[in-house]
């Protein structure tokens, strides 16, 4: 982090701030005790009062109890940022906005310094996060921004202030509180129109975010399944030829999954927004976890650990994915969260692509997954007992689902390994 003295955090937090006796400034900022070094702040989120102490033990410089975390971590958060020259690229989308992060990311490491917001970090709170471990070499950031509701990107986008913005891809997520696609186009879309002037935007070419792609300051960059002109696994990834817009290339990846391309174009493109050079041959990338992992199964066979999250759009890439195997093939999959009323026609959908792929076993876990077909499960503990009943050697197994079903018991029981 850019150093802060503690008058500056004491002047953009009013919460109450202890101070260790040695301490002058902090160099970092954390909301996990565990994770204390020497000089950080530890700003107490939630119950984390509690664990004050324990950060002054391991060398914390200030604890910070906030009188409103959202409203103090923006205002430490949006202060890094205006500190640093670094160019910020925001990436928000219905599915993809994590691969894309950590492909981007691996991308612009060899040729600038380089922060990426870590899993899971893009809301209110993990957005100012990622923006406090801006340090003065710093050169690019890259923040996910998720949302729920409408706004909500907008704010992100206020205290991130991105000159580049991603859309990875739109589709049916969150509809209990925006209810149509079309308003998650629209809630996407706000980091479109968050961009400064001679920004630019990379969208990917969806008709729905259409209406929000007038402005004529900026550049928009499109992509889609033209950019990728081969896909061809080979034994350890995928070997990709790209044309972005006339450069054409050949990358070597470490993901199987042909739509991980699609997240890599766009990631392509955001790194030639960013003035960086293209790759040549192998990109070193490195998944988060639980996005498509594949690890052996005991006795032979593969499981794809995709448990992060679901929604019908992932679904789907998901299944084709596992279709395109050769072997049995199971899928363990969970129910999928915040579809509002139509979330029985989605999981029908669901179940009739199964069907429509040839899948051979399907284990659906959670009330609305018995629209899969096949096998059903209250839930992820049970599911773990079936899941050792339906999977024989030699299988390839799919396991996904929404995060709250938290089906990543699942895969650590079939594999033997814990994450």
């Amino acid at each position: 982090m850019i150093p802060f003295s503690l008058e500056e955090i004491a002047g953009l937090c009013p919460g109450r701030l202890d101070t260790a006796p040695w301490a002058e400034e902090v160099t970092g900022v954390q909301i996990d005790s565990r994770r204390i070094e020497e000089g950080d702040l530890f700003f107490a989120v939630g119950g984390g009062e509690d664990f004050c102490r324990h950060a002054f033990a391991r060398g914390a410089a200030a604890t910070l109890v906030p009188e409103d975390a959202f409203a103090e971590l923006a205002a430490l958060g949006g202060a890094v940022r205006a500190g640093s020259s670094a160019r910020v690229v925001g990436i928000t989308g219905s599915t993809g906005k994590t691969s894309t992060k950590d492909i981007l990311a691996a991308l612009c490491r060899p040729h600038a310094p380089t922060v990426a917001a870590e899993e899971g970090h893009n809301n209110e709170i993990g957005l100012p996060l990622t923006l406090t471990r801006i340090e003065p070499e710093t050169e690019v950031v890259i923040c996910e921004m998720g949302m729920r509701g409408l706004g909500q990107i907008a704010e992100l986008c206020a205290i991130a202030r991105p000159g580049i913005g991603v859309i990875t891809s739109i589709g049916p997520v969150h509809l209990e509180l925006l209810g149509t696609v079309e308003r998650v186009a629209e809630a996407k879309a706000e980091v479109v129109g968050s961009l400064p002037e001679g920004g630019t935007a990379i969208v990917p070419d969806e008709p729905l975010l259409e209406p929000f792609l007038g402005r004529d300051d900026i550049e928009i960059r499109r992509f889609g399944p033209g950019n990728v002109e081969t896909f061809e696994r080979t034994d350890d990834g995928c070997r990709v030829a790209f044309d972005l817009g006339g450069t054409k290339l050949e990358l070597e990846f470490p993901f199987t999954a042909r739509h991980q391309s699609q997240n890599a174009a766009a990631a392509l493109f955001a790194l030639q927004a960013l003035g960086l050079p293209f790759p040549q041959g192998k990109v070193d990338v490195e998944l988060s976890r639980w996005r498509g992992d594949e690890s052996p199964l005991p006795g032979g066979g593969l499981l794809i650990n995709d448990s992060y999250n679901a929604n019908p759009a992932s679904m789907r890439a998901a299944l084709e994915h596992l279709a395109e195997h050769e072997g049995r093939k199971v899928a363990v999959l969970g129910e999928m969260a915040e579809l509002g009323p139509t979330a029985g026609d989605y999981h029908r959908e669901v179940g009739n692509l199964v069907q429509s792929l040839g899948i051979d076993a399907v284990l659906g876990v959670g009330d609305l997954a018995r629209e899969y077909g096949g096998e059903h499960a209250r839930d992820a503990g049970e599911a773990v007992h079936k899941a050792k009943e339906i999977v024989r050697p030699g299988d390839i197994v799919l396991v996904k689902g929404s995060r709250a079903v938290g089906l990543e018991i699942v895969a650590e029981a079939l594999t033997g390994v814990t994450a």
